[in-house]
């Protein structure tokens, strides 16, 4: 009876997702546990930043709003905090989408307008068609006039809306080969049909909308149950929207099969103009070495088919509330600690790259840079990024995180140079150590990063608190190090392509003025 009670209290413990960490050497590193443990406000934090301020396209109203609730919320805290202008983007903000098909049956299709797309003035009710299979593409410019007050299917009819982890489950080996291979050859004559157009993905709604379509329709599944990747639109005077695989697949077996259906098509949104874009940054003084640095760091914008919870708001939660807590454990660190909240990374780290050319003077005393930016799960990758010797102060830091969350982390050194992928790679490339925390999966890649299911529910608050524990005990171990981290880079290994060394990336200019093209 005993040993069965202990079994129950090891397995509610288990259950309520709390780790048992050994006692460190460190009373900082104690405290920080501590706090993160008892006194957590990342389910806070996620409410207030994903369910109330919700998606932060760069140029929205929604991201300047978060912007401003970082820096209320850092001075709640105690901790100094500002909005820094890095450029300009079109201001937009979303509206409401109905999307209805009215023939030959009545329903509401699941679906969206993409970010930037126009304003409708009224509903629009028109019939559907479908790129159609032509010989080239001066065939395609006669088809163009059968567009006019039409909307478009621009997109592939799936065969299949189950994602094949599903098959594989199910299927027999031969309807899953068979499948496959339906797929494979349904896809190669779609990218053949769209060529034959004369354009490409970028400029054929473009074309459509000036030869008088009525709209844009498309589908970008994202391999998974009901999730689709939802980005910008091109059309300037009619509405892109995206349709559930589901329903788009719907409309388009009716339009095949000759049934002419009809939706109806109303999206709202509205122009703000060019509106002023920012990095929200905060910091707590150091005080012995306060012009030397450690930058936690996370994208603050997000694209808006869901709200921007695994990409980046976890990641942005992260690191709020490793500074929430290093500001209550340790309010007095030998180096800066600054956090950077950057702005359009989703569209080519724009605010990170921008304040790497803007604050010059920082670069050389920047102690190192922590990112995460891939997903709710707990780091279990960090790479050197190329820097010769970061195995030796990365794998020190790395000694003092508690075993369950060390133990989850592999490590790779020297690693090569990070060119891209978030905005750790806009400090690499001059010749900063900045590490990217990678995160476990928790399938990011097909159901939220970029997606439409990307919203609160998806978040993992034991993960998100693990990282957080880990970010505060990495910030405060850099900070307190005796000894400023070697730069000193290492071999690249041969390209392949050219047979000589790879060249460290240099940094890119971050583009101050879009969203206008």
């Amino acid at each position: 009876m005993i040993k069965k009670i202990r079994f129950f209290f090891f397995l509610a413990f288990i259950l309520n997702g709390s780790l048992a960490f050994a006692q460190s050497n460190q009373p900082v590193v104690n405290n920080i546990i501590k706090e993160a443990q008892e006194n957590s406000q990342l389910e806070k934090l996620a409410h207030e930043l994903m369910d109330v301020i919700g998606p932060r396209l760069v140029g929205t109203p929604q991201m300047k709003r978060a912007n401003d609730w970082a820096v209320a919320k850092y001075t709640d805290w105690g901790i100094a905090a500002r909005t820094e202008k890095w450029g300009e983007w079109r201001g937009w903000e979303r509206g409401t989408s109905h999307i209805d098909m009215v023939y030959p049956r009545t329903k509401t299709l699941e679906g969206m307008q993409l970010a930037w797309s126009p304003n409708m003035k009224k509903a629009v009710t028109a019939e559907v068609i479908i790129i159609p299979e032509v010989a080239d593409s001066l065939a395609f410019q006669k088809w163009m006039p059968a567009v006019k007050g039409k909307f478009v299917l621009v997109s592939m009819h799936q065969p299949t809306g189950r994602p094949d982890y599903n098959w594989q489950e199910f299927a027999t080996p031969e309807s899953l080969e068979k499948m496959k291979k339906q797929r494979t050859v349904q896809t190669e004559a779609w990218q053949k049909r769209l060529r034959k157009t004369g354009y490409t993905a970028r400029t054929l709604p473009v074309a459509l909308e000036k030869a008088g379509a009525a709209g844009v329709v498309q589908s970008n599944w994202s391999n998974g149950f009901g999730v689709n990747k939802i980005f910008g639109a091109f059309t300037k005077k009619i509405p892109t929207v995206d349709i559930s695989l589901e329903d788009y697949g719907l409309l388009y077996r009716l339009t095949e099969s000759g049934h002419k259906p009809k939706i109806k098509v109303h999206t709202e949104s509205k122009e703000n103009g060019v509106v002023p874009a920012f990095n929200t940054i905060a910091e707590i003084k150091g005080t012995e070495k306060p012009e030397e640095y450690v930058i936690l760091s996370a994208h603050f914008d997000s694209w808006d088919g869901g709200t921007g919870a695994t990409d980046n708001g976890t990641g942005t939660l992260t690191m709020m509330e490793a500074m929430r807590i290093l500001k209550k454990v340790y309010p007095n660190p030998k180096r800066t600690i600054l956090v950077g909240h950057w702005g359009s990374e989703e569209q080519g780290l724009n605010g990170s790259r921008a304040f790497v050319e803007d604050h010059p003077e920082m670069i050389p005393n920047i102690q190192a840079v922590f990112n995460q930016d891939n997903g709710t799960g707990r780091v279990v990758n960090i790479s050197g990024q190329g820097f010769l010797n970061a195995y030796e102060y990365v794998g020190r830091w790395l000694t003092e995180v508690p075993q369950p969350i060390r133990s989850q982390i592999q490590t790779s050194f020297p690693g090569t140079p990070g060119t891209g992928g978030s905005d750790f790679a806009s400090f690499v490339a001059a010749g900063v150590p900045a590490f990217s925390l990678s995160s476990l999966s928790w399938s990011y890649g097909t159901y939220t990063w970029h997606t439409n299911r990307d919203t609160y529910d998806k978040i993992v608050f034991d993960d998100v608190r693990n990282n957080a524990i880990l970010t505060a005990i990495l910030a405060y171990m850099a900070s307190e190090d005796p000894n400023k981290t070697s730069r000193e880079k290492s071999v690249l290994p041969i390209n392949v392509r050219t047979g000589e060394p790879a060249k460290w990336p240099v940094p890119a200019k971050p583009t101050r003025r879009g969203g206008l093209n």
